[in-house]
């Protein structure tokens, strides 16, 4: 089943891609799903091995765009359009004032309840010899900053860059990153493009390399790195309940981990404010804000001893 994961994952979903096809076959029946959050939370006291799956809408309950709807667009491209290793080769600076627009905007946001909440929750199972894993699509850095330790970056982490000659990955929280990007990157419609010299860009600190950075994300178009995408296969075909949390189910390979655990028998529980393309796999969805929804699922169960 592994093998048949990084298969689908790597040759045929491995690309990091937007698509809403809704996969229908071999990963399971639709169901119909429940919205009884007692008998949820029953389930959650028998767990012990819980996979939570973490998407945009989780950061959007701290402020942080969604970059859909209506901030799809920075300036006049669509963000999709700018986060591919195309756009980086012909226009670096470009794409280094979005993600630095993005990285700013991101440093000011605190967590929220729906990070608080699953950082507590994990600690709090930890000392029951329960566990709780979190793979985010997020590339904040909110999951840390409240406190969850165990956290899979399957899109990487704007806080984080990548030397393009050396290879070198290493966290980078300056504000702003390099100078000529200060105060730049307004993702006004009329704003002119800071057109900043490459050698001025971001450049590699590691043993005089002086390459040239870029975010240390996945663009659209490429792979997701083999080392985590292994470790979130282990956790697919380890956990006994998974939860798909502000999650859109449209940006795959992540789109199909909870269908996959599903196909298991293992209960699947989404919280989002509207249903997506997965929904009907899912044996549980609780629909409205995840910041209501979620700490209440994963509140101390009575049955608790520690």
């Amino acid at each position: 089943m592994i093998m048949l994961l990084r298969n689908r994952a790597v040759v045929a979903l491995g690309l990091r891609m937007c698509s809403s096809h809704v996969t229908k076959g071999p990963l399971a029946d639709a169901v119909k799903h429940s919205s009884d959050m007692s008998e949820f939370r029953e389930v959650f006291s028998k767990a012990k091995h819980i996979a939570i799956i973490t998407g945009a809408g989780v950061s959007a309950e701290s402020g942080v765009p969604t970059f859909r709807g209506k901030n799809e667009k920075w300036r006049k491209w669509l963000s999709q359009d700018l986060a591919t290793p195309e756009a980086f080769s012909r226009d670096p600076s470009r794409v280094w004032e979005f993600y630095h627009y993005r990285r700013e905007l991101v440093m000011n946001k605190k967590p929220s309840a729906v990070h608080l909440a699953l950082a507590e929750c994990e600690a709090r199972l930890k000392k029951q010899g329960r566990s709780v894993v979190i793979i985010t699509q997020c590339i904040d850095d909110l999951h840390r900053q409240a406190g969850s330790k165990h956290v899979l970056n399957v899109h990487g982490s704007l806080m984080e860059t990548r030397c393009m000659s050396c290879g070198h990955v290493s966290v980078n929280k300056r504000s702003p990153i390099c100078a000529p990007l200060k105060n730049k990157g307004d993702p006004g419609p009329d704003v002119p493009d800071a057109q900043i010299p490459v050698d001025k860009l971001p450049r590699c600190e590691e043993r005089e390399c002086n390459g040239l950075l870029r975010p240390n994300v996945v663009f659209f178009g490429e792979t997701l790195d083999s080392h985590i995408l292994t470790k979130v296969e282990k956790e697919i075909e380890t956990c006994d309940l998974c939860l798909v949390v502000g999650a859109s189910s449209i940006v795959y390979p992540a789109a199909m981990f909870g269908p996959r655990i599903a196909s298991r028998g293992v209960p699947v529980a989404e919280f989002n404010i509207h249903t997506t393309p997965k929904s009907e796999y899912f044996m549980y969805h609780f629909q409205g804000p995840c910041g209501t929804t979620l700490p209440q699922a994963l509140a101390q169960h009575e049955s608790e001893v520690f």
